[in-house]
């Protein structure tokens, strides 16, 4: 059984529940060009250098032996190697999941690209047979062999005939989908373009849009839960209790701080989000393993955003991995970006107004024990709870 159909079984039942499903976005091969895997840990200065692809792929086999995430995104060429010829997925709680499209304004390969900087355009390069079974046509007993829940994408522009191909394009998708017995979950960008026709206020058109286009679509036909940019509190509720049935999650966009990525999941799930996918939020991590160690930690209620970016340098001081920014930086807010190409029309697009961001001493109460053998978090110090996360930390990794 996997933890994410345990976890979504119960979210919808029960929308009070505490359970809440982590995802570790690796298909930025979908998207960049030989920058794709992440900065090498042998970048120096301005020097160029990026991981390979191999080794992109043996830090998703440590992510899935690590056993945090629910999910874990990938292309369908790196579905293949893990999922249907080492069968990585096979034996572990997380479920396998493929980018199902690509739309230009994701194309982000090379330096002097400017499809991001033109209105979005369907696109798809993955096929559902190729994904599920590794062919084109895949025999129905073949069809759970791979992966079959995978990510597609929508940006609304506000523009009639565009978003009209868009839609007609997730129609047509949606439907094979539920002929092969594909899984998907919808991912819905900001506008990407910036003119006379772009919303005021873009988390209402994008929450408006998604109403609108599931409002025709049967439960048969529907994603399994969304994954949009985080807008701020009033738009997280209002998209969160609109219908018990959707599950809503947020992407997590650029890297910025360490306290900005936790920060960010901290306030969603308080919010009404119940899901989060992290790509280079994680992929840009010092030490990946112990960044999701925390991810996790702040998603089940045991930790707060600021303790836990303290203790994730202390994690790195121990395992002797530098860090890019000093604590004091890292605990900073900056500004990030929720869009692909990092340029966003909604910019700062989860700092509302008289909202704030830190969170308060006074919050401790939010934080309570997951599981039996899980310490009461809120009669501990600051330290007490450093010094329990690294012990902790210290036998997973050994």
């Amino acid at each position: 059984m996997k933890s994410l159909d345990v976890k979504l079984a119960r979210i919808v039942a029960d929308r009070s529940c505490s359970d809440f499903i982590l995802a570790d976005a690796k298909d930025a091969d979908m998207a960049y060009g030989l920058s794709a895997p992440g900065q090498s840990p042998e970048h120096y200065g301005s020097e160029a250098t990026f991981r390979t692809l191999d080794e992109y792929r043996q830090i998703i086999r440590e992510v899935v032996a690590q056993g945090l995430v629910d999910i874990v995104l990938m292309s369908v060429s790196t579905s293949e190697v893990l999922t249907l010829r080492e069968r990585i997925f096979d034996v572990a709680s997380i479920t396998p999941a493929i980018r199902a499209n690509d739309t230009t304004d994701i194309w982000l390969a090379g330096s002097n690209m400017r499809y991001s900087s033109d209105p979005s355009s369907p696109f798809r390069t993955a096929s559902l047979d190729h994904a599920m079974c590794g062919k084109f046509r895949c025999l129905p007993e073949e069809r759970k062999l791979g992966a079959d829940l995978g990510l597609y994408s929508v940006t609304y522009n506000n523009n009639t005939e565009l978003d009209r191909y868009a839609l007609n394009e997730y129609k047509a998708f949606r439907l094979e989908a539920e002929e092969k017995g594909f899984r998907h979950f919808l991912e819905v960008f900001s506008p990407n373009v910036n003119n006379a026709d772009t919303p005021k206020n873009i988390g209402k058109f994008v929450g408006d849009h998604i109403v609108r286009t599931l409002a025709g679509v049967p439960s048969r036909g529907r994603p399994v839960f969304l994954k949009i940019p985080y807008y701020g509190p009033a738009a997280m509720e209002a998209l969160a209790r609109y219908d018990s049935s959707l599950v809503v999650g947020i992407l997590g966009g650029s890297a910025g701080t360490t306290f900005d990525a936790f920060q960010m999941l901290w306030e969603a799930r308080k919010y009404g989000a119940r899901v989060a996918l992290y790509g280079r939020k994680i992929n840009n991590a010092e030490h990946q393993l112990s960044f999701i160690y925390y991810l996790r930690a702040i998603a089940d209620g045991n930790i707060l955003p600021e303790e836990a970016t303290r203790a994730y340098h202390a994690d790195l001081r121990r395992l002797g991995v530098p860090s890019r920014r000093t604590l004091e930086d890292d605990l900073k807010a900056t500004e990030t970006s929720s869009s692909y190409s990092g340029v966003d029309v909604a910019k700062k697009a989860y700092s509302t107004p008289g909202i704030s961001h830190r969170v308060s001493s006074g919050a401790a109460n939010s934080t309570q024990p997951n599981a039996a053998n899980e310490p009461d978090f809120s009669q501990m110090t600051a330290a007490e709870k450093v010094q329990y996360h690294l012990e902790r930390w210290k036998r997973i990794i050994g």
